[in-house]
């Protein structure tokens, strides 16, 4: 019977000092991605985090349409190159989100300068990317528009869920 108190008592405890769940009242979002990344691979990794600030305001109970967002991605690392026409069937999964997120109103940004440093010109992007004059220059301005900056941060993944758990 001890026994059968002590469970009880503790599922209680444990019942109440249990984590609380707290809507937050979003409320409109300006955002500015910097995505500068050391392996196009990573590409698809940080669109996630893309995702997570647009999957949670535009399901309830926020419900907010997307052009409720100001949401720009500024391209300027080695992902560069999944934006380039000729490599589309290598990263064909990355393009077609990128090009899924920007009918949603997200802008794509690539930095002319890095396009140069790769070698490519204006015309080598595919439709929905626009090609801005600095990736530097394009964080700062939006930046002082009132956008906040959120650069994703892709790590290598040494383990899996289950062994670190």
């Amino acid at each position: 019977m001890k026994l059968y108190l002590c469970i009880a008592l503790l599922a209680f405890h444990t019942s109440i000092n249990a984590a609380e769940f707290v809507q937050t009242p979003y409320t409109e979002q300006k955002v500015v991605f910097d995505f500068y990344l050391d392996d196009p691979a990573k590409t698809n990794a940080a669109l996630f985090w893309v995702r997570s600030l647009l999957n949670p305001l535009m399901e309830e109970p926020y419900g907010y349409a997307p052009d409720f967002m100001e949401i720009k991605v500024v391209i300027h690392g080695t992902e560069i190159v999944t934006l380039a026409k000729n490599n589309y069937e290598k990263y064909k999964t990355v393009v077609e989100r990128m090009k899924y997120y920007s009918q949603l109103g997200v802008e794509f940004r690539v930095c002319a300068l890095a396009a140069e440093d790769y070698g490519y010109a204006h015309s080598d992007f595919h439709d929905f990317v626009q090609v801005v004059p600095s990736a530097i220059t394009e964080l700062a301005h939006w930046q002082l528009k009132g956008h906040a900056l959120i650069r994703p941060i892709v790590m290598n993944k040494i383990y899996t869920v289950e062994e670190i758990r």
